[in-house]
């Protein structure tokens, strides 16, 4: 399979996912474009710091905060996280705004939206992406 070609970057599909077309010929899924930064931001703020053994301060420290109480200087904090982790580790993007939005049903568990207003520096194309911030209990699925 011939990889796509994208100024603004192509990588493999998060979560990663492997194709096998023709006899002989298999690969990893590649994602590109808006996608590729929307799953490259997924990665960003799912990532504690120290955890990537060759960049230890890469990725966001959003894990420490799942069972704060959610007020408005958590909320804040939250922000001033993702800007930075935006500033540094993501050059392909300009954030214009972001959002925390706590719904009232959802807050009792812990779970709150973050919402990015994005603009790509090389195309000034805008977009929107939102995160899910909050912890999932691990299960095991029944096989």
């Amino acid at each position: 399979m011939e990889a796509r070609k994208s100024f603004l970057g192509t990588g493999w599909a998060f979560p990663v996912s492997f194709h096998k077309n023709l006899p002989g010929a298999c690969g990893a899924d590649m994602v590109s474009e808006v996608q590729d930064i929307e799953q490259s931001l997924t990665i960003l703020f799912s990532t504690r710091p120290g955890e990537r053994v060759m960049r230890l301060d890469y990725g966001s420290a959003l894990d420490d905060l799942v069972f704060e109480p959610a007020n408005t200087s958590l909320i804040t904090y939250i922000k001033d996280l993702i800007k930075k982790a935006i500033l540094y580790y993501e050059p392909r993007v300009d954030l214009q705004n972001v959002e925390v939005v706590p719904n009232l049903n959802d807050l009792l568990e812990g779970r709150v939206l973050i919402v990015l207003d994005l603009v790509v520096r090389t195309t000034n194309t805008r977009f929107n992406y939102v995160f899910d911030y909050y912890s999932r209990e691990a299960t095991i699925k029944p096989q």
